[in-house]
């Protein structure tokens, strides 16, 4: 089984969960979850925050990887 940095596993499934009500949100199916996600602009903020986690996360799958790939 292939090891992953518990910080790109951290990273990216706190993205994952913050996509989730995002995209809702963006649906237009915010005001189920909580009335402040009514708005699209909340679902926006989640969106970009997602993303924002997960090219984070992706930083140490890089770095992990190249120094996989610089050893042997």
């Amino acid at each position: 089984m292939r090891r992953f940095p518990l910080s790109f596993l951290l990273c990216t499934g706190l993205g994952i969960l913050c996509a989730i009500p995002g995209l809702v949100s963006m649906a237009g199916f915010g005001h189920l979850i909580h009335p402040l996600l009514a708005d699209e602009g909340a679902g926006l903020a989640f969106v970009v925050s997602a993303v924002a986690l997960i090219g984070s996360g992706l930083f140490p799958l890089v770095i992990a990887r190249l120094r996989a790939a610089e050893g042997g």
